[in-house]
C-alpha cells in the first residue's frame, strides 16, 4: 500500500517539546494546512466549509523507526509504567500515523497555494506531513459515555501561570492566550519535576523558558530563537 502526503501543517512549534499532548487542549493554537500542488483542486474541498471540525490524519515524521515494540512507556504515567502500544497514542507504532480533531475556522483561497485550511487546537509540530482530511461528524464521532481507560485516571494537571508583564510583551499579542494555554497544560514530561530546572521550548519564533514549583509555572525568559 502506498500512502502519499497530501500537504503539511504550519504551526508555532519548531520542535516536539511544548506541543500539547492531545488536540483540542489549547483551542487558541492556530495552524494552517497547505496542500501539495496536485491536491489543490478547489472541487476536492467543496462542502467542507459546512463542518465546524475536521480530522487530520498525519505522519509522526520525527518518530518513525524501522522496528516497533509491543509495549511502550506513556510519559503521562511517569515513563516507568508499560502499556500495550495499541492502548496508547504513542508515536512509536508499527505505522507512524497520528489522528487529531481540530476546529476548522475557514478555508482560504490563496493566490499561490490554492485552498488553505485555517484550524485551531492542533497538537502538531510545524511541517508535519498531512496524509488525509476527514470531516468530524458529531452524531457518529462523539461518544460522551465512552470509557477513557487509564488516560481518564491521569488527566492533564493544569498549572497556575505567572508570566511577568515585561516578558509577555515580547510575545505577539494575538499569540499570548495560546501560549498561556500551552504553559498551563504543563509541557514537561510527567517524570521531570525538578523545581530548580529551567525548561524551554520554541514558540512562534521565540524561546520560552520557565520553572515549575509546587503547581506554579513561572516564565523567566523570552528570547528570539537562534
Amino acid at each position: 500500500m502506498e500512502i502519499n502526503r497530501i500537504g503539511w501543517i504550519r504551526t508555532d512549534f519548531p520542535a516536539k517539546f511544548g506541543i500539547p499532548r492531545q488536540s483540542g487542549l489549547v483551542e487558541d493554537l492556530a495552524g494552517t494546512v497547505v496542500f501539495e500542488a496536485k491536491y489543490r483542486n478547489p472541487d476536492a474541498f467543496r462542502g467542507l466549509e459546512e463542518f465546524s471540525h475536521i480530522w487530520l490524519v498525519w505522519e509522526f515524521s520525527e518518530s518513525a523507526r524501522d522496528k516497533w515494540q509491543p509495549m511502550v512507556r506513556p510519559p503521562r504515567l511517569g515513563g516507568n509504567i508499560r502499556k500495550g502500544v495499541f492502548a496508547t497514542r504513542s508515536p512509536f507504532r508499527p505505522n507512524p500515523i497520528g489522528l487529531s480533531c481540530v476546529r476548522l475556522e475557514r478555508i482560504e483561497m490563496h493566490p499561490e497555494y490554492g485552498p488553505v485550511l485555517h484550524v485551531r487546537g492542533a497538537d502538531l509540530m510545524d511541517g508535519t506531513p498531512i496524509l488525509d482530511i476527514k470531516p468530524y461528524v458529531p452524531h457518529a464521532d462523539s461518544h460522551p459515555e465512552a470509557e477513557g481507560g487509564f488516560a481518564s485516571r491521569h488527566k492533564e494537571n493544569r498549572l497556575e501561570v505567572e508570566f511577568p508583564e515585561e516578558l509577555e510583551k515580547k510575545v505577539p499579542e494575538h499569540k499570548r492566550k495560546a501560549l498561556r494555554g500551552v504553559l498551563a497544560n504543563d509541557p514537561r514530561p510527567a517524570y521531570q519535576n525538578d523545581p530548580e530546572r529551567i525548561y524551554g521550548f520554541g514558540f512562534a519564533g521565540l524561546e520560552v523558558r520557565f520553572t515549575v514549583r509546587e503547581g506554579l509555572l513561572t516564565v523567566c525568559e523570552v528570547v528570539p530563537q537562534g
